[in-house]
């Protein structure tokens, strides 16, 4: 038998999540996001309209860290790696990003080809984003007043499956809860008004597990806050619409 055409050698080599963090060429947007792409990803112009889509005034927080777009991240038995190429096989493998340390830096791995377009990649990639802000920065006291005002007014649903038991368990009393609460939610609208500025969407596709989504006004406050606070970068705009039902 010709082993050049067995399975086992037609499939691609794993690489090492340290060796791709070494050898693939990060750059830095405009906006001071660093990041790379490896491998056979989503269109590069799409990655770049995406990376700069992140507010300068939020990505000055983010200098230590590099996001790598590749084709599939796979994680198992406490090792991370990369397929440079999609397979099915390896596809059912892979997570949709693994955060990775290399030396001083930190390294998400986001896995492009397991996103079915544009919209799913962009927000993988702003809730990353919006986590990893909030790690580094906190959530500013105004946003604090602004969602704890609307639990008290009892506005229904949330941003989240975290935000929304965590908002439960906060009203109970639970204080170590609400600082829970006040990360996920602003953590959450961070990802949803970057979203905005780069695709058109309808907030309903954004739900994905089963939680009462937060009511379109209360969001609408939150994006204006954050807006507020972050405004966007040249040649990106924000801008809410509802939609009338005919």
């Amino acid at each position: 038998m010709d082993e050049s055409h067995s399975p086992a050698a037609q499939a691609p080599a794993l690489i090492p999540a340290l060796q791709v963090a070494q050898q693939a060429q990060v750059v830095q947007a405009p906006n001071g996001i660093c990041y790379a792409t490896f491998g056979e990803t989503q269109p590069g112009e799409d990655i770049e309209r995406i990376v700069q889509a992140v507010p300068a005034g939020m990505a000055g927080a983010l200098n230590r860290r590099a996001y790598y777009f590749v084709p599939l991240t796979i994680a198992e038995n406490d090792e991370v790696s990369v397929a440079a190429e999609y397979t099915t096989e390896l596809g059912d493998r892979a997570i949709c990003h693994k955060n990775f340390r290399f030396g001083s830096a930190e390294c998400t791995f986001i896995s492009t080809r397991i996103m079915q377009d544009r919209f799913a990649l962009a927000f993988e990639y702003f809730i990353n984003v919006g986590h990893h802000f909030v790690e580094a920065v906190g959530v500013p006291e105004s946003f604090h007043e602004l969602v704890w005002g609307q639990a008290q007014l009892s506005m229904r649903g949330e941003t989240s499956h975290d935000a929304w038991e965590y908002r439960q368990r906060a009203e109970a009393g639970d204080e170590k809860a609400k600082t829970q609460y006040f990360e996920a939610a602003f953590a959450d609208v961070l990802a949803v008004y970057m979203l905005a500025m780069t695709v058109d969407f309808d907030y309903v596709d954004l739900r994905e597990r089963e939680y009462p989504l937060l009511t379109a006004p209360a969001l609408a406050d939150r994006l204006r806050h954050v807006a507020g606070l972050f405004p966007p970068n040249a040649g990106y705009e924000f801008e809410i619409r509802y939609r009338r039902r005919g």
